[in-house]
């Protein structure tokens, strides 16, 4: 059985809705089972920039240290971990990664997570996490410089790409796939090992309504969980996340619950 590590963290959100990540975050953990969840405690304030360029950069830091820490309690295991934002993504990638240099990313979400505090139009760390993974985000909320290569990120659904972003997916050497195209490009990376994370808003608004920003023309959810099989059965899978689900209330959130435990039973499967 995979274990649960649930982060209800907001702080990284641009929305207005952020907070309503906590309550999709608690929505979630209620459906799992409970001796296999494990809580990390993020605190309500919003935090400080420190001079980083990162809004609520203090709080951030905080939580990406917890989060490390609860992984790192469960060594060897499957571990999924449920946001909150997507920046609980980082330091999940970082406890998979570790030293090996043999982990490629399927990132699969509308938006490209790839800005740095000097390019990003709103400051938030989801809007940089993805770089941050690749060691280009402020101290205590990157991975170390070189752990994750740009040619062993695939990135699928991606639809909402600032120029900024663009321009560096071209330059660096990051794959874009169409799902069809998934199983080549992340043979291509030559990755012995995969990391797959999940924004919510990846999947069309016709199939989700707690996102905070949907974008239209996105995935099925069929087809999301049929890709994510093919995922595994190319590579081991050695953790995953699942972010973004920002319900308008708690009622209104159990519309979407059946997709979403769908997509972490592909996530969590063996």
């Amino acid at each position: 059985m995979a274990r649960f590590i649930v982060v209800p963290q907001w702080q990284g959100s641009p929305s207005p809705r952020a907070m309503s990540l906590i309550d999709g975050a608690e929505l979630i953990a209620g459906d799992l089972p409970s001796s296999a969840c494990h809580r990390v405690d993020v605190p309500v304030e919003a935090g400080e920039s420190l001079d980083t360029g990162v809004l609520r950069a203090s709080t951030l830091r905080r939580v990406a240290l917890h989060t490390r820490e609860e992984l790192e309690a469960f060594p060897g295991e499957r571990l999924v971990v449920i946001g909150g934002d997507s920046g609980v993504a980082v330091p999940a990638i970082a406890h998979a990664a570790g030293s090996s240099g043999d982990l490629a990313i399927v990132w699969f979400s509308a938006r490209g997570g790839l800005h740095t505090p000097e390019t990003s139009p709103t400051g938030a760390y989801a809007s940089m996490a993805l770089r941050a993974v690749l060691g280009e985000a402020p101290e205590g909320l990157a991975l170390a410089a070189g752990s994750v290569a740009p040619e062993s990120i695939v990135m699928v659904g991606s639809r909402d790409l600032d120029i900024a972003e663009e321009i560096f997916v071209h330059d660096a050497g990051v794959r874009a796939a169409e799902i069809a195209e998934l199983g080549e490009a992340l043979a291509a990376t030559g990755a012995r090992r995969v990391y797959v994370h999940v924004d919510l808003d990846v999947l069309d608004p016709a199939h989700i309504e707690g996102v905070s920003a949907p974008q239209p023309f996105g995935l099925e959810p069929a087809a999301l969980v049929e890709a994510i099989a093919a995922i595994r059965d190319q590579l081991p899978i050695a953790g995953a996340s699942l972010a973004g689900f920002a319900p308008r209330s708690a009622d209104a959130g159990v519309t979407d619950m059946g997709t979403i435990l769908r997509i972490i039973g592909a996530l969590a499967k063996a």
